[in-house]
């Protein structure tokens, strides 16, 4: 009777805790007509900088996405994720692999993130690598692949993505870093902006600043 009691309070647990975690999720369907003016990223990145008693005002221009230079679209995927336009949301073989690394690193430095899991992560979650947080980063790319076009899933992240200390989106960077408009971008330039998004905050060492 114990045991059946046992199984039944598990089970019962495990329930509550699914339909927790798929309750908590978000609603991505208002992206289709209408652009986030914030994020979760943003959010905790102004948290730091008060912390630090650093004065950062934020810097984002929404521009349509045909107002990014094809340059830079291209930069991106190359180094971000060149089967974009081809997968569902998640790279399955760069996800399996990356997970492979992380086992027999013992660690979770590796994420496997294309930019629709990036989109996920920067909108809704921390940028924290436990594997309960990848689940969602990994569920709601799933739901933002289903609600809206790929074209409009890149629109966003170019216009989200960190570039910077509280550089937000390639229009702010490249009038930033350029002097530009995220339109009038070149090759060289594309390719240093894309360079700059896996740590964008180490622009020194970059040569950028």
């Amino acid at each position: 009777m114990k045991k059946v009691l046992l199984k039944s309070a598990i089970l019962t647990g495990v329930i509550g805790a699914l339909v927790y975690f798929y309750a908590s999720l978000p609603d991505v369907s208002g992206l289709r007509t209408k652009n986030p003016n914030r994020s979760a990223l943003m959010e905790l990145r102004d948290q730091e900088y008060r912390r630090e008693g650093l004065r950062a005002p934020r810097q984002q221009i929404w521009v349509p996405y045909g107002a990014v230079s094809e340059h830079l679209k291209r930069a991106i995927l190359l180094s971000e994720d060149a089967s974009f336009f081809s997968h569902k949301g998640v790279d399955v073989a760069e996800l399996q692999e990356a997970l492979k690394k992380d086992w027999e690193t013992g660690s979770f430095r590796r994420g496997g993130s294309t930019i629709t899991m990036q989109l996920a992560r920067n909108l809704y979650l921390n940028p924290s690598k436990n594997p309960l947080r990848k689940a969602r980063e990994i569920i709601i790319a799933w739901q933002l692949e289903r609600a809206l076009s790929k074209r409009r899933i890149f629109e966003i992240y170019l216009n989200i993505v960190e570039w910077g200390r509280n550089i937000y989106g390639a229009e702010a960077a490249a009038r930033h870093y350029f002097a530009k408009s995220a339109s009038n971008l070149d090759i060289l330039e594309s390719a240093t902006l894309a360079a700059l998004l896996p740590s964008p905050r180490n622009t020194r060492g970059k040569g950028l600043l």
